[in-house]
């Protein structure tokens, strides 16, 4: 019993690690990962996502889940599907975010955009 405690404190500390290097990576503060419903609101900042509040609303609050996690996908310039592998397997894609090569891009990628248009520019 206690070796299961013991290793599921451990999961619980690298989880909050990935929130908290995900939300450093997108210069936001990291503690913010541990602050209920406050991480929502950052989550929704990082993606660019505007109406973070109807989080509060059931069943409206599952819909908003998935834009916000597809929006955080983009953001770091991955796909919809690494958006819905954050949804379903965040224990496994939010380390990949945090802890891996994957870089701010801006709120929905617009970083990557605005690279696209100052090249069609010059």
């Amino acid at each position: 019993m206690a070796l299961f405690l013991i290793l599921y404190l451990g999961f619980i500390v690298f989880i909050i690690a990935s929130f908290w290097k995900t939300f450093e990576k997108a210069s936001q503060p990291g503690w913010a990962a541990i602050v209920p419903f406050y991480n929502y609101y950052i989550m929704a900042k990082i993606g660019g996502v505007k109406n973070w509040w109807l989080v509060f609303i059931p069943l409206v609050n599952i819909y908003i889940i998935f834009v916000i996690m597809i929006a955080i996908a983009k953001s770091f310039g991955k796909s919809t599907g690494f958006g819905i592998g954050l949804i379903f397997l965040g224990f496994i894609f939010f380390p990949i975010l945090g802890f891996g090569d994957a870089t701010y891009k801006g709120p929905g990628g617009m970083d990557e955009m605005s690279e696209d248009i100052d090249a069609i520019g010059s």
